[in-house]
């Protein structure tokens, strides 16, 4: 008997009627959770693209992993491209994540004896186009942070004035987010401790301890703007705001005092760039921004790798080309023989 048929169906599959390839999502979806300690987001990307991989499956008449030859996973990626029953077709990157999530459940299904050949082996995913990242000059970036709250020099808010906290509040987030390039579930993840180090001392430097994807821990410098709007909001509204809800130790809490969610936090961002004029700028939008300022002021590529918690340098690669169309540009509408 296959190693494999011992798994228990767990969250993937139901225990009363699971057959073999349900308790195979099953026996890999438990595996990533708690072996390879993946993020709640990423599980559940995972998840569905199983669901609909095991959905193709039975209506071809497949119920084993045994039954799964190559025709089938590539009849599955031309499926999700082209769309069909109500879902429209995914694009290169969607389908590409998906098949991972199908390659790398068969080869768990050979390394646990489901089966006895990867029929994924050979299927390569779609090649996405080359998408650039969004950056935004520096001028834009303070304008946003100009427009999300009080400078740190600002006088205490009035008691009970909650619009006041909630934009020191603000001020102290995007600065976070622009100074260090976390993502937002780092940033709103953070708790009160990550940032001691950050916040006190006398170092023109903080550090910040993020938790990044899966569970991977990064330590992150922060400068001195993000520093003193981070001590504003820490002295002048967070005990007030954690005196309303149950926070615990959460770093950024909302109005009621809770933690503030990754939701939240898009929200925060979104009121406050169409304040600014600056509409379309999402959190991501200032962590590309971020690394494209830190390249064009000289920083070396693996610096930047660091910073972002890339676990290759191919993933950062990308941003040297923001910053070659940035040189484009500037030689294009300054040198007086750059055009005919």
């Amino acid at each position: 008997m296959p190693q494999g048929r011992g798994a228990r169906p767990g969250a993937g599959g139901d225990p009363a009627d699971a057959g073999p390839l349900a308790q195979v999502c099953a026996a890999f979806l438990d595996h990533l959770s708690a072996e390879r300690a993946l993020a709640a987001n990423t599980l559940l990307a995972y998840r569905r693209d199983l669901r609909r991989y095991s959905e193709y499956l039975a209506s071809a008449g497949v119920a084993s992993p045994e039954g799964v030859g190559p025709a089938h996973v590539g009849g599955f990626l031309r499926a999700l491209r082209e769309g069909g029953e109500g879902r429209p077709p995914l694009g290169a990157a969607s389908a590409g994540r998906a098949l991972a999530a199908v390659r790398g459940l068969h080869r768990f299904a050979v390394r646990e004896g489901w089966a006895g050949s990867d029929p994924a082996a050979d299927v390569s995913p779609p090649t996405p186009p080359m998408r650039l990242p969004k950056a935004v000059p520096l001028d834009t970036v303070e304008r946003i942070l100009a427009a999300a709250g009080p400078a740190d020099g600002a006088p205490a808010p009035p008691a009970g004035d909650r619009s006041a906290l909630l934009a020191l509040r603000d001020r102290a987030l995007l600065e976070v987010l622009y100074g260090t390039g976390a993502r937002i579930s780092e940033a709103v993840g953070l708790d009160v401790d990550d940032v001691a180090d950050a916040v006190g001392g006398d170092e023109a430097v903080g550090l910040v301890r993020f938790r990044g994807k899966g569970g991977r821990e990064r330590v992150v410098p922060l400068g001195s703007y993000a520093r003193r709007a981070l001590s504003a909001y820490l002295v002048r509204a967070r005990p007030s705001l954690a005196s309303s809800g149950r926070g615990g130790p959460a770093l950024f809490l909302n109005a009621r005092g809770g933690r503030l969610t990754r939701q939240g936090g898009w929200g925060v961002l979104a009121a406050v760039a169409e304040r600014a004029g600056a509409g379309g700028v999402s959190p991501h939008t200032l962590r590309h921004s971020f690394a494209t300022h830190l390249l064009d002021g000289g920083a070396d590529i693996r610096v930047v790798q660091e910073l972002l918690g890339h676990s290759s340098v191919t993933t950062t690669q990308i941003y040297t080309l923001v910053t070659v169309e940035r040189l484009r540009e500037v030689y294009a509408s300054s040198h007086p023989r750059a055009r005919r």
